[in-house]
């Protein structure tokens, strides 16, 4: 009898009838005769899945399993057809696949949540040299040249539930801005995300959000509230403030007239303490910092992708081959998030990862049968020599 491979296990979240209905709706497949959307993304989750260095590497041990493919629904793979199809194929079957996949994760393991907590940041993914230059050269900064990589993350479920593309100069409050706003929710940002307009939309919403005070904000003290003992020697200073000017910059009116509140924390080992800045004027000073340091969560998980998937080293040049390579290290995660949550895995994401990059192509149900009948022969074995010499 057939078992499905821990691969097909794995890919068992991409439903593949919503897929097809994507691939239509985007003509993704139009005059195409031979690898489809469906064998590009088998194969470019196989290169994140195992860890693929190369076009050759990746054609090499894909090609080595010849026996799962038709039970795959796909083919061989030669990498001459693979570096085309990065190169010419629409990344927005992929980016619809990403969204769906982030979207179920999220209605699965918010079930499992009662405050929502989300984190947006950004990161960048340097890109520089013959190939990259031709479309990032003429957006690059003083500091990077690439590409710029916009999340929301959900800090209650661990998992991301948004990513844009954006070029390497624009700014994370001009992202910020398009991001929609869900009621009761609290949003966590750094300073990039300084907008006083903005906060008041977050604010008018029905969301709260936890950032920091620039250096140079001007404000009033309203009231100076008291600091609880359980905060004393980490909370430096609660106080409600507002804002001093009405035009704090030359370009447009600052709409946030409702006081603000200013927690201080103290950074042990750092010269300059904290300021952060909250609409939430009824929580605890210590839960507002606390909130504020579980932003760290997006930081690790920028880190998790660049070390243990492949988003540094390209399989292409083009402009399509990186939104391509970098969605599908996406994809591959929230794949991980959901094994890992059918099956009860109790290790971490990156610990299955290594788990899955040695058994891609293991049958476990294969596997588990094998073991039975080895076990029970040798207990039918056991119980008739004791018939025998009893």
């Amino acid at each position: 009898m057939f078992r499905i491979s821990q691969y097909a296990l794995l890919l068992k979240g991409i439903s593949r009838g919503r897929f097809d209905r994507i691939v239509a709706e985007q003509g993704s497949d139009r005059y195409i005769k031979r690898f489809s959307s469906w064998d590009h993304m088998l194969a470019m989750v196989y290169a994140q899945s195992a860890g693929a260095q190369s076009l050759r590497t990746l054609e090499a041990g894909f090609n080595q399993h010849t026996s799962h493919h038709y039970h795959l629904r796909t083919q061989a793979l030669r990498r001459s057809t693979l570096a085309e199809a990065n190169s010419r194929r629409d990344p927005a079957v992929f980016a619809q696949v990403a969204r769906d996949l982030m979207a179920q994760v999220h209605r699965q393991l918010r079930r499992e949540c009662e405050s929502l907590l989300y984190l947006l940041d950004s990161t960048s993914i340097t890109l520089k040299g013959p190939g990259f230059d031709d479309w990032t050269a003429g957006n690059a900064t003083r500091h990077t040249q690439g590409i710029k990589a916009h999340v929301l993350y959900a800090a209650h479920e661990q998992v991301p539930c948004r990513l844009d593309f954006s070029a390497a100069n624009l700014n994370d409050i001009d992202h910020g801005v398009t991001v929609p706003i869900e009621a009761g929710a609290t949003y966590v940002f750094d300073k990039g995300y300084c907008d006083y307009n903005w906060w008041h939309r977050i604010d008018q919403q029905g969301a709260r959000f936890v950032t920091r005070f620039k250096h140079n904000a001007a404000v009033l003290m309203v009231q100076s509230l008291a600091i609880e003992a359980t905060g004393a020697g980490e909370i430096l200073e609660d106080a409600l403030v507002r804002f001093r000017y009405r035009h704090p910059g030359a370009k447009r009116r600052n709409v946030y007239e409702k006081p603000l509140r200013r927690v201080v924390i103290a950074r042990p080992g750092h010269a300059t303490s904290l300021v952060l800045a909250t609409n939430d004027l009824t929580s605890p000073a210590r839960d507002i910092a606390r909130r504020y340091k579980d932003r760290w969560q997006i930081e690790l998980f920028f880190k998790w992708i660049k070390q243990h998937l492949k988003v540094k080293r390209f399989l292409g040049r083009s402009e399509n081959a990186v939104k391509i390579q970098i969605l599908t290290a996406l994809i591959t995660y929230l794949l991980l998030a959901l094994y890992k949550h059918a099956h009860g895995f109790a290790g971490s994401l990156w610990t299955l990862l290594s788990v899955l990059r040695v058994s891609l192509f293991q049958r476990p149900a294969c596997e588990q049968e094998t073991a039975r009948r080895r076990q029970r022969r040798q207990d039918d074995r056991a119980r008739w020599q004791t018939e025998l010499f009893g």
